[in-house]
């Protein structure tokens, strides 16, 4: 990637913190990114279809839509301030550093419960296709060693994780497009269960329309991921003008294949059969497979693969790898101790890997039977929520430094931001809809964490030294 001018004239505030290699490739970061976005197909299917029953390409394809604005502000931001820490930087830059402490602390709500999450699924799949019985203890056992595992490959040249991210991921596409291409051709479909199209898991709650309406909001979950660009940008060595492509086009591309994965899925039985009334329950197209014909429990293996082993892997890598950059530039920015921007011989932060890997044993040890429905929920809200901060910071940049050289040319420019904040404000009320008791007893803990480290800092880190930004006008205390 080219060197900008401000790199060029890095100041003392960098010492003290390691730096990050530029080796990645675009094809790379593209992967990485589609990957984040590419999250438990056929293990989250469940959740998905009990979300918005029938109904739930048609949420996809809406929920292509409604993000593309917001990806587009990403496109704008990350070509101004190319740097790592993204939701850090442009809610600080654009509003203050309480605005970016919060924003980084709410969008890896949703990003850190992924390993833990992403780990326990493909051990229940390997568990339901070997009907081996594993016990809950040993399953968590050996999650907390696949995590390890990640924790190794995210620490080792990130070359090769983008290597292994992107076999992974067309291998999840390639199956994804084969599996609705034998269902098409197959005597599986039954379009009468497309009938009634709108059915919720919510609606018991909520009536009809606004149940499916909560669930369309939580779709938000499986596209969040193309924000792992920008917090991959300093690692990147293409152009900036190509930084956009990945963005938008890890939205684009992962979108495509939800809407007729999931047009043709939901069509393999009838809705409440499918998903046990929506009960949130995962694979339940696999659990469909193997009741068929001895063909498709023998494709079943191959679904399980291309369809759910492949997405999770690719997820869990994407979102942990930008979870360590985020951490790593609160710790070069003074949001947390320096010694989290210090970095490994392949120029990897050590402390966040450490304590991304902590927390995904602490996950797991505490996981209870409304594990996923929870973590789901809190997902979309952690997400919806920090694009609603960035909207917003968004438009007072373009307000405030109109005269800022902006590489990528946000279509619509003002009209599109505003589009993008009521978007991201639509979606994260809906999205406060879901939350159920569960999901609010681990917020709370969440937030209060957080509450207890954004007073550390207050208190005990910027009195002492200062938050600073890497801007277009050079670097900014704050």
């Amino acid at each position: 990637m080219e060197t900008t001018k401000t790199e060029k004239a890095l100041s003392d505030k960098w010492k003290g913190s390691g730096t990050l290699k530029r080796s990645l490739k675009w094809v790379y970061v593209y992967s990485l990114a589609t990957g984040a976005i590419f999250t438990f197909m056929g293990y989250w299917d469940g959740v998905f279809l009990s979300s918005c029953g029938p109904a739930t390409w048609l949420a996809f394809l809406m929920m292509t839509f409604m993000i593309m604005p917001i990806a587009y502000v990403y496109c704008e931001l990350a070509a101004v301030m190319p740097f790592t820490g993204a939701e850090l930087r442009y809610a600080t830059v654009g509003l203050n550093k309480h605005a970016g402490f919060w924003s980084c602390w709410l969008i890896m709500l949703a990003w850190i419960a992924v390993p833990p999450a992403g780990v326990m699924g493909v051990l229940d799949w390997l568990n339901f296709t070997t009907n081996a019985g594993i016990s809950d203890q040993t399953i968590t056992l050996i999650g907390c060693g696949c995590l390890v595992a990640f924790c190794f490959m995210s620490m080792y040249k990130i070359e090769i994780a983008g290597s292994v991210q992107t076999f992974m991921l067309f291998a999840a596409m390639i199956g994804c497009i084969i599996t609705v291409v034998v269902l098409f051709l197959g005597d599986r479909l039954d379009f009468a269960n497309l009938t009634p199209h709108f059915r919720s898991g919510f609606e018991s709650k909520y009536g009809p329309f606004w149940g499916w309406m909560v669930g369309l909001s939580i779709i938000i979950t499986p596209y969040f991921g193309f924000e792992v660009v920008p917090n991959l940008v300093e690692e990147g060595n293409f152009p900036i003008k190509s930084l956009s492509k990945a963005i938008w086009g890890s939205a684009v591309s992962a979108g495509v294949i939800y809407i007729f994965f999931y047009f043709f899925t939901s069509n393999v039985a009838p809705w409440e059969t499918l998903t046990n009334n929506g009960d949130f329950s995962g694979f339940v197209i696999l659990k469909q497979m193997v009741t068929w014909s001895t063909g498709w429990k023998r494709y079943a293996l191959f679904f399980g693969i291309t369809c759910i082993l492949f997405p999770i892997a690719t997820s869990v890598l994407g979102f942990w790898i930008s979870s360590v950059r985020l951490l790593y530039a609160m710790g070069r920015h003074n949001f947390l101790p320096k010694a989290f921007a210090k970095t490994n011989r392949h120029s990897e932060p050590i402390l966040p890997n450490l304590l991304v890997l902590a927390i995904g044993i602490a996950f797991l040890l505490n996981k209870n039977s409304t594990f996923v429905a929870d973590f789901f929920i809190l997902m979309a809200l952690g997400c919806a929520t920090t694009y609603l901060i960035i909207m917003v910071s968004a438009i007072r940049l373009a307000l405030n430094y109109p005269e800022w050289e902006r590489p990528f040319k946000i279509p619509g420019g003002m009209g599109m931001r505003v589009l993008a904040l009521i978007i991201a404000g639509i979606i994260t009320f809906g999205c406060t809809f879901s939350l159920n008791w569960g999901a609010m007893r681990v917020l709370t803990i969440y937030l209060g964490l957080g509450a207890i480290i954004w007073l550390w800092a207050i208190f005990v880190i910027w009195p002492k030294n200062k938050v600073w930004m890497q801007t277009p006008d050079g670097e900014k205390d704050f």
